[in-house]
């Protein structure tokens, strides 16, 4: 038994030999591989030695026959070692070639680096060259721009000294058409910042440097002095009448009498309409009328009414309105006028100018009569037809305060015309109606109104 192992041991050692001396010259003819249909790899036993025989007595270090696995194996390894060497040899190629590149780079830095360092400096100083050019021709305009502005503002001052004279001599002018006196204060300042102002005109416009601080100065004054101009004309118009009327109508109490009939310049009968009225009311109810237009067959043809600070505008009763809110103030002139046309019944009530209120279907296709009676303050309503009792009303609809610049026309005024009338410092009394004209058509007060002027 020992024997056996001894034996085994030295064929193990003879074919360890035997594999590492023995390279085939030709693969391709040694080994043949064929792959059955099952994929399954088949040995022959007839290549195969018998283990189960033993060998008689071999010598020791004879090469035994090698089978197509053992070819096989051989191959792979030989495979393996040419494909390390190939890579050993491609790794020392790459690091041969990338060390001769960092010798030509060095090279060429070393050779060319003077020129580079050179033309750098050459393209800097051309920028900077470049550079300082545009920074002067920046300056040369910034300059033009100081000296225009200057002038300017030059220019400016000079206009604004000439548009101080024009205010004080506007205050002059009201301080002397005041009813009450009482703005000899703004003339005087007035005269003070243009006898100031002169003084200061040759001095300022040499010193550049505090130009601005005078505008500024003067910009304030002015604007002090037009404060109190507007505060004083409103003093004016609200002791007088505004938009330039010479006359007014005074409603001094509420009663059942007051009332005035005015007489259109000529018979009319018309589909549109434009009223226009400046009021001052002293107190206003839930139903104060300002204008009234009644004729036999309709005491309500049209009507102009203060509801609180509210103002409604009615055709053909009241089922027919428009209606603008906040429209009025006691104590304070309000311009109102109600535009109507028939043509899809287009309504609208303008307040101080502007547009208030507008409504489409008012009265639409409706046509006003003729021979009718127009009322301020007060309405006939169903009194109209008894023409027999004396001109009685309801005290609870009569107006209390001042109304001027009474004017009716037979068609549709635009809004450039209606803002015209409507300037407390214009002259709007002028534009007169062709149905009822302010200080043209007759006018009778009753009941106590009394005509102003």
């Amino acid at each position: 038994m020992a024997s056996t192992s001894k034996w085994t041991f030295l064929q193990a050692m003879c074919l360890v030999v035997s594999l590492s001396m023995a390279v085939p010259e030709n693969y391709g003819e040694v080994i043949e591989v064929s792959y059955g249909p099952s994929y399954f790899n088949e040995i022959n036993f007839e290549d195969q030695t018998d283990e189960e025989t033993p060998t008689p007595s071999p010598e020791p270090c004879k090469a035994p026959a090698f089978t197509k696995w053992d070819k096989l194996f051989t191959m792979l390894e030989n495979s393996q070692m040419k494909e390390n060497m190939l890579l050993q040899n491609t790794d020392d190629i790459i690091k041969v070639e990338l060390q001769s590149l960092r010798e030509e780079m060095l090279q060429f830095v070393a050779q060319y680096s003077g020129s580079c360092a050179s033309a750098v400096e050459s393209s800097v100083r051309g920028v900077g060259a470049q550079t300082e050019t545009r920074l002067q021709n920046a300056l040369d305009r910034v300059q033009e721009v100081s000296t225009d502005q200057y002038a300017q503002h030059d220019e400016a001052l000079q206009q604004l000294l000439a548009a101080s004279v024009s205010q004080a001599v506007r205050l002059e002018r009201l301080e002397n058409g005041c009813l009450k006196c009482g703005g000899g204060g703004l003339a005087s300042q007035s005269k003070s910042f243009q006898a100031r102002h002169l003084m200061q005109e040759v001095t300022e416009t040499e010193n550049g440097g505090r130009l601005e601080k005078t505008l500024a100065t003067i910009s304030t004054e002015l604007q002090t002095i037009r404060e109190q101009l507007t505060l004083y004309s409103k003093s004016v118009f609200t002791n007088g009448l505004p938009s330039d009327c010479d006359t007014g109508l005074l409603f001094p109490t509420r009663s059942s009498t007051a009332h005035v009939e005015v007489s259109p310049k000529t018979p009319f009968q018309t589909s549109a309409a434009t009223i226009c009225l400046w009021v001052k009311p002293t107190q206003v109810t839930n139903k104060t009328i300002l204008f009234s237009y009644s004729t036999t067959g309709n005491a309500y043809e049209l009507q102009l009414v203060l509801n609180g600070q509210s103002v409604f505008f009615t055709v053909d009763g009241e089922s027919h309105l428009v209606e603008a809110s906040g429209a009025v103030q006691e104590g304070q002139w309000s311009h109102i006028c109600a535009v109507w046309s028939s043509h899809q019944g287009l309504a609208s009530l303008w307040v101080n100018g502007q547009q208030a209120a507008s409504s489409p279907g008012v009265a639409e296709g409706h046509e006003l009569r003729s021979k009718g009676s127009i009322l301020l303050g007060q309405e006939y309503g169903r009194l109209f037809r008894h023409l027999s009792i004396p001109d009685t009303f309801d005290a609870e609809l009569a107006f209390t305060g001042k109304m001027t610049g009474v004017n009716m026309w037979d068609h549709v005024l635009d809004s450039k015309q209606i803002s015209q009338q409507a300037r407390l410092d214009g002259s709007g009394c002028g534009i007169r109606g062709n149905v009822v004209a302010w200080g043209v058509s007759d006018i009778e007060p009753k009941g106590g109104v009394k005509l102003i002027y």
